[in-house]
């Protein structure tokens, strides 16, 4: 199991949190994900099933193309 907490840019309201979660909502692999106002998402996946490769991918096809590690 992986775990980052992602830095996503354009979280502006209730709604930015709903798109972010229908981007994670059924991404295989992804075992929990936490967003909120800030646009702070905490996740943990599966590297055997999904990357964070392909999880900023789903973010940024939901119109959300910067996300970066916090730590970054």
């Amino acid at each position: 199991m992986t775990s980052a907490t992602l830095q996503v840019s354009g979280v502006r309201c209730e709604r930015c949190i709903g798109r972010l979660a229908g981007a994670l909502r059924g991404h295989e692999g992804i075992e929990y994900a936490n967003a909120n106002l800030m646009g702070e998402v905490a996740l943990q996946w599966d590297e055997e099933k999904t990357s964070r490769d392909a999880i900023v991918a789903a973010l940024a096809r939901s119109g959300f193309p910067e996300a970066v590690d916090e730590r970054e």
